[in-house]
Parts: C-alpha cells; sequence; structure tokens
C-alpha cells in the first residue's frame, strides 16, 4: 500500500538517520530558529515549515518515537496504539518483551493488512476512526491531549497607557507586539488595573504553531487635571468656593466627562464636605454611569479689595458665633 502522505522527519531536519540526539538537538534549534513566526511574522510558508520542524523534532528527539518511527515510518503512532490496546487482551509468547512485540504479526499475512487493520479496514472487524486515539494531530496542529501535556504558558502581559477620555469613551490603540502591529479595542468605561484580553495573539508555541496564547493588556491611567478616582471606584473632582458661596448658598458650573453641569451648593456647606451628583460618573461596560462626586473646598482670596476687606471686617466684628466652641474644653 502506498503512503501518500508520508513526511520523512530526517530530511526536514537535514540530518541522517544515524545522527546522535545532539546532531538532531541542534538541527531543530537552528531550524526553528530561522522559520519561527516572530522572526517571519505573517509568512504563511514560513509557519508551516516551522510546524513541520517542530513535528520532526517532537519524534525524533525522544528516543521511543524515534524507534517506532524507524520500525513503522508514518504509522508509528497507530502501531503504538495497536500495541497498547492488544497487549491487555492477547496472550504473550515466551519472547515477547512489550510495545511492539505485544502485537500479533502472525495473523496477518503481509504488512499491508497490518496497516489496513490499523486504519479500521480490517477484516478482522476493527472500524472506526484511526485517528480519534491515536495521538494524531487535529487539522489545527495538536491534539487535545498533546496541547495540555506541553506545559507551556503562551499568554503575554503588557500594560496601556490611556487618557481619561479615552479610557471614558473607548477607543482603538495600534499596537507592537512581539514585532507584530496589532489594533486593539479599548471598550468604554476601562480603569486602571482593568484587564483587556486579546484573543490568539500571544506567545506561539514552540511545538504546534497553530497553538497561540492570548494577550492581557492592564489599563494605565494617565494622570487628569480634574478628575481623580476614589478607594471606591466613584469618580471624583474637587471645586473651590468663595467663603459667601459657603455661607449664602449659590449655583455653580462643575465639570462632568460629558459637559458641565449647575450644581446647588447648600447654604452653610463645609469645606471638605462631597456633594453627590448622580449618574454623572464613569460608565461601566454596560454603558451605565455611577456617580460623580464633588468635594468642596472653601478658597479665601487671597487679596481684598477696600469694600471686601471693610466687608469681612464687619462680619468679624459682629460674628454671633464662635466656630471653636465645641473644642474649647478638650484636654489630654
Amino acid at each position: 500500500m502506498a503512503a501518500t502522505n508520508f513526511k520523512d522527519y530526517y530530511q526536514i531536519l537535514g540530518v541522517s538517520k544515524s545522527a546522535s540526539a545532539d546532531d538532531i538537538k541542534k538541527a531543530f534549534r537552528k531550524l526553528a530558529r530561522q522559520y519561527h513566526p516572530d522572526v517571519n511574522p505573517g509568512d504563511k510558508a514560513a509557519e508551516a515549515k516551522f510546524k513541520e520542524v517542530n513535528e520532526a523534532n517532537e519524534v525524533l528527539s525522544d528516543p521511543d518515537k524515534r524507534k517506532k518511527y524507524d520500525q513503522f515510518g508514518q504509522y508509528w503512532r497507530q502501531a503504538d496504539q495497536a500495541g497498547a490496546s492488544r497487549s491487555t487482551s492477547t496472550s504473550r509468547s515466551p519472547f515477547n518483551t512489550g510495545g511492539f512485540d505485544d502485537v500479533e504479526f502472525g495473523r496477518y499475512d503481509n504488512f499491508e493488512e497490518f496497516i489496513n487493520d490499523l486504519l479500521g479496514k480490517s477484516p478482522y472487524g476493527r472500524t472506526g476512526d484511526p485517528f480519534r486515539n491515536a495521538g494524531y494531530r487535529a487539522p489545527g496542529g495538536f491534539s487535545t491531549d498533546e496541547r495540555a501535556s506541553t506545559g507551556e504558558n503562551l499568554d503575554i502581559e503588557a500594560s496601556i497607557k490611556l487618557t481619561f477620555a479615552e479610557a471614558f469613551n473607548g477607543t482603538e490603540k495600534r499596537l507592537s507586539v512581539n514585532n507584530e502591529e496589532i489594533n486593539v479595542r479599548i471598550p468604554a468605561g476601562a480603569k486602571a488595573g482593568s484587564k483587556v484580553r486579546v484573543r490568539g495573539k500571544g506567545r506561539f508555541s514552540r511545538f504546534y504553531t497553530s497553538q497561540r496564547g492570548d494577550l492581557y493588556l492592564t489599563v494605565e491611567m494617565l494622570p487628569h487635571s480634574f478628575f481623580q478616582f476614589d478607594a471606591d471606584g466613584n469618580l471624583v473632582c474637587e471645586v473651590p468656593i468663595s467663603p459667601d458661596e459657603a455661607v449664602l448658598g449659590a449655583q455653580i458650573d462643575v465639570p462632568t466627562p460629558d459637559g458641565n453641569v449647575v450644581v446647588n451648593v447648600p447654604a452653610g456647606v463645609r469645606s471638605g464636605q462631597s456633594l453627590r451628583l448622580r449618574g454623572k460618573g464613569w460608565k461601566n461596560q454596560k454603558g451605565d454611569r455611577g456617580d460623580q462626586m464633588v468635594k468642596i473646598t472653601i478658597a479665601p482670596p487671597k487679596e481684598l479689595s477696600a469694600i471686601e476687606r471693610e466687608a469681612y471686617e464687619k462680619i468679624r466684628d459682629n460674628r454671633s458665633y464662635d466656630p471653636r466652641s465645641a473644642i474649647k474644653a478638650v484636654k489630654l
């Protein structure tokens, strides 16, 4: 039976069948560096070659796999599977030592019948998909078991700096990751510490080129001259008012992320007191708005006109309350 998809792993690595383990390792490292997708971004031919090189190295660098490959060629995986399954159900001859020796070759008239049996075409009743349990690669380049066994961490973590406007409204950034230019969409409502997952833009596997990790971007917020976040994640700002506004109350303009709003400052407000602007805070990823907290500070004038000074002196001389009366009796 002619093999139509046979891969000569020795030829792929450019080594002879008598090559030592060190020769195979050196050849693999050289070719892996040459064809790695990070070095050849977007080159499908290089990616395919990198996949072949990894596949060849996976087999030839393992003494047991190499021995089976040398004996059975492209069918070494099925032969291994067949040997394992039959070893528990067939009697052993005194000369059998396990593995391939457990396969009852005497039941086949020729090697083609043996292969047909492995491929589910045997008159002996073995049917089904020969790749299901044989450890063969799926069309994507790896089997589930192989992916789990590599133990590779293919994810990448990086940071991305955003202005308050970019984070609030959402934005699209063009980044360079592993010599690859990618567009990243940042959804509206990001905050410092938020993580944005970009699927399939992490590291390539060293073993299976179709397997690639994800990129995780941690948001860093650039400082804003007016807005900040408090410990609870509320959007906060600090607004100064004059002493007379604090005493008498006032209507003042306060900036919010989407424009100024008029805020009523109650008479007698204290410095450090916060006013809540409902629905004027930060967006979340559902598009809802939180609250904006406005911290009031009383800012006395540094320079006074003659009229202002006279008015303040008159207030002082006629003041009807003592703001420090509550602390007069304080002692240790």
